[in-house]
């Protein structure tokens, strides 16, 4: 299997402290069938103000700390942006980054608020040749009203990722009832684990990929841990 969203680099948003948790989830994630983890620490102005640039030289100096403990995990880089002004400029000049150089760049709205101009957000950035994969919708305070318009946008050709742990309840039957509504209408493209800790937020993708596959049958819950990763970090390649 092959993660698209987790948040394993240490001491640069609200991940893992230290190397020392990074590293037993990293040896969690090779336990539970993963081989590829696209590493995505937010970027957000004022909170997370990462940015591509340093989260490509973190990825580069955690696989080196895994190659020396014999981890077998491959590192990817990417990041969780948040909705913010002048997204496709940031792309383009390097401050974003989207999932291993592709055209597929994970996009946070935000919880609380639907914001506005969806639609026209989105839009800018199909029609600059990017695929907009928005992270988590099933777990989106407002998603009861916003179900509409994120159906639309997927339609449109924005790829939805639902978390894991929605599937299995570990984030409650609100967000169950969300994630399973999307399998249930065929709109998913990827599951992640949205992974921060070992304790809270674990590095597990084997128990949503079990809980997908009961809904949809396992060849396309297949597809959402392994077909259409894969064909996301090769693109082109």
């Amino acid at each position: 299997m092959i993660d698209l969203h987790c948040h394993l680099l240490p001491s640069i948003d609200d991940g893992p402290n230290d190397l020392a948790i990074s590293l037993e989830m990293a040896r969690t994630f090779v336990a539970d069938g993963v081989s590829i983890v696209a590493c995505t620490p937010h970027i957000f102005p004022g909170i997370y103000p990462n940015t591509g640039h340093e989260i490509r030289y973190r990825v580069e100096l955690l696989q080196n700390a895994l190659d020396a403990h014999e981890i077998p995990l491959r590192l990817v880089s990417g990041a969780d942006i948040h909705m913010m002004p002048n997204f496709v400029s940031g792309l383009r000049t390097g401050e974003l980054i989207s999932l291993n150089d592709t055209r597929y760049v994970l996009v946070e709205p935000p919880h609380h608020v639907a914001p506005p101009r969806l639609e026209h957000f989105f839009r800018e950035l199909i029609d600059a040749n990017y695929v907009p994969v928005l992270t988590h919708p099933e777990r989106l305070s407002w998603i009861k009203t916003g179900y509409p318009v994120i159906a639309k946008l997927a339609d449109a050709g924005v790829w939805l990722q639902i978390t894991a742990g929605s599937l299995t309840g570990d984030f409650g039957s609100r967000a169950k009832y969300w994630a399973e509504r999307f399998l249930d209408e065929r709109l998913v493209k990827i599951l992640a684990t949205d992974a921060h800790d070992m304790l809270r937020r674990p590095p597990i993708l084997s128990k949503g990929y079990e809980a997908a596959a009961r809904k949809i049958g396992a060849a396309e819950a297949k597809r959402l841990v392994l077909t259409n990763p894969t064909a996301i970090l090769f693109e082109g390649k």
